[in-house]
């Protein structure tokens, strides 16, 4: 938008120097809105996706003794525990394989 302005005031209202000096001051302004606004939007990793499961924290919904199902941030999800863990134990989703998260006692 800055740039469109110092483009309208070159053209219409500044005289010849001064018009340049606009539209330059103009471009610079949207080049460093537009780093920071990027900058702003890719400052942390994405908290979608299975991927971002991994490290969360969740309860053993039965006993995974190698396989079973955990609820981790409201969701049923299979599991796999190498070590096993009862129902109600708390585990940490170490992995992701496919849609089979493998757990960890917490």
């Amino acid at each position: 938008m800055a740039f469109l302005v110092a483009l309208a005031l070159a053209i219409f209202v500044l005289p010849s120097p001064w018009g340049i000096v606009a539209v330059a001051a103009g471009g610079v302004v949207e080049v460093a809105e537009a780093t920071f606004l990027w900058r702003l939007s890719h400052r942390r990793p994405p908290a979608v996706g299975v991927e971002a499961l991994v490290g969360a924290e969740g309860i053993a919904a039965t006993s995974c003794r190698p396989l079973g199902q955990v609820r981790v941030r409201g969701e049923l999800w299979q599991a796999r525990c190498a070590e096993g863990v009862g129902a109600g134990e708390a585990v940490r989703v170490a992995a992701v394989q496919g849609l089979v998260l493998v757990v960890e006692a917490a």
